[in-house]
């Protein structure tokens, strides 16, 4: 039997708010247990609850950049369970009235780019948190993070692979930092993922029994989690098995799943509308007002890179992967091009950031990173490591137009580090100025060639890799002042 994989992604993201969702507790990440609570966060009889409004802003703000629809009218719920660490014995959430819907994210899948659609994104508060320390009797509870305001956006089963849940979990990170609604830092768990996976047979509608996993802070250990549950799923299934209905924990320890509770539905949370407060009315002047504000979509920028500048998947990709370093070659190749095009310079820019500028940072004793050094005067390293974004797009349209040759080009990115030199008036200074007059190239090029008989002789003989070492040769005679072009195209002309 051939299985098809069937998976959706819940996500809990924690909103960049400095307060909690109903109260003016602070939402400050790993201070010390219980010192960000008060009688409302602990449960105590009495407490009634006020919305965030920045909570609720932000939740329109990520869902207008997933494609969302924005519902004008929203219930706030609450859902009942027990646990230690959710102190009033239910968490206020939103059920029948989501405040976002049938939204949507664009991915990168094997057959290429399409949509993941997003069913839902709703607020709610986030629960505590259960403190096991190994050696003693008993577990504490920390309710610093109670009352924290999430959304959790929930996918339809549209994904297919463990490489697709990873890449939609990266876009979707990428979407909420972009519109600085979330953090995205998973190791703090202010984006949690849970996916839901089901096994069915290839061709089959009706869905498998889904499973949900848990505990899963990285994109390696979700991998990693989704590919061994395959193997689980099909193995039961081809021994003519069962897939129970539970929620499995990730033991990234011991690389596999294990059973944490049999998964609830619904009906077991017995959601009611929560009568301490009154149905949220979200007005279209907010919405637009939002909308103006939405910064560029990671999608829409990745397309801008690559067409604009005509960037490499790769160069994107990386140049991306960075805010800072993106914005630095943004504002480099903003600056005067010395009349060439953005798609000219772009790949060469990029690779000169992101390759020879990080790999001449590497030889430093401290070895500090290109985000450092493109952020002057931030953390460790001092401002003067940076390169003045004009001065790098100068000394990059040199070598682009061919005005300097390889090694040239990095003596003069290792000089222009730490000054506010420009590559011109380095080149002026040392007397770098590159040799295009050709009769003086070709005195430097019979010099080698009656140095070099035994290679010439190759040449002839069809040996046309040994033009590599004649033209090095020849550019180490010239000191790598010789234009590169004219060397190869005088070698040709006397070599025959």
């Amino acid at each position: 039997m051939i299985y098809e994989v069937v998976i959706g992604v819940e996500v809990h993201a924690q909103l960049r708010t400095k307060s909690k969702l109903f109260c003016g507790c602070g939402t400050t990440f790993g201070l010390t247990a219980n010192s960000q609570t008060c009688p409302l966060c602990l449960g105590l009889p009495g407490t009634l609850p006020v919305l965030n409004q920045a909570a609720v802003e932000m939740a329109v703000r990520a869902g207008l950049a997933l494609n969302c629809t924005i519902a004008a009218n929203n219930l706030f719920a609450r859902k009942n369970y027990f646990y230690p660490d959710l102190p009033k014995g239910y968490q206020i959430s939103q059920y029948e009235a989501p405040i976002c819907e049938h939204g949507w994210i664009e991915i990168a899948a094997s057959e290429g780019k399409r949509r993941v659609r997003i069913r839902r994104a709703h607020l709610e508060e986030d629960a505590g948190k259960s403190v096991h320390v190994a050696g003693t009797n008993g577990s504490r509870v920390d309710l610093n993070r109670a009352g924290t305001p999430l959304l959790e956006i929930v996918t339809e089963p549209d994904l297919r692979s463990a490489d697709e849940v990873v890449a939609y979990l990266k876009g979707l990170r990428d979407v909420l930092i972009s519109q600085d609604v979330c953090d995205g830092d998973m190791e703090k768990g202010n984006f949690r993922c849970e996916p839901n996976l089901s096994l069915r047979p290839l061709g089959q509608k009706e869905f498998g029994t889904k499973v949900e996993l848990k505990n899963i802070n990285s994109f390696k250990f979700v991998k990693d989690a989704i590919e061994y549950e395959i193997k689980r799923h099909t193995k039961v299934l081809s021994e003519g098995g069962k897939i129970q209905q539970e929620t499995r924990l990730w033991n990234f320890d011991r690389g596999e799943t294990a059973v944490m509770r049999s998964k609830e539905e619904a009906h077991d949370y017995r959601y009611f509308p929560d009568p301490d407060l009154v149905p949220l009315q979200i007005s279209k002047e907010l919405i637009g007002q939002v909308r103006s504000n939405l910064t560029e979509s990671p999608t829409n920028r990745r397309n801008r890179l690559e067409q604009e500048f005509g960037l490499s998947d790769y160069s994107v990709g990386v140049l991306d992967s960075n805010k800072h370093v993106r914005e630095y070659f943004e504002e480099s190749a903003a600056a005067e091009k010395f009349g060439l095009t953005k798609a000219e310079v772009g790949n060469e820019l990029a690779n000169c950031i992101t390759v020879d500028f990080q790999g001449l940072l590497n030889k430093l004793t401290y070895a500090p990173n290109i985000t450092q050094v493109t952020t002057p005067g931030s953390g460790p390293v001092p401002g003067s490591l940076w390169i003045a974004p004009a001065n790098l797009m100068e000394l990059v349209a040199k070598k682009v137009k061919g005005e300097i040759s390889g090694p040239t080009y990095k003596y003069l990115l290792e000089k222009m580090l730490g000054t506010d030199k420009t590559a011109a008036e380095i080149i002026e200074a040392e007397g770098l100025k590159q040799v295009t007059d050709e009769g003086a190239i070709e005195k430097i090029i019979d010099d080698v060639l009656a140095k070099n008989p035994a290679q010439v002789a190759q040449f002839k003989e069809g040996k046309q890799q040994v033009l590599g070492f004649l033209v090095g040769q020849v550019m180490k005679a010239s000191g790598g002042k010789a234009n590169p072009g004219k060397v190869n195209e005088l070698l040709k002309k006397k070599l025959g």
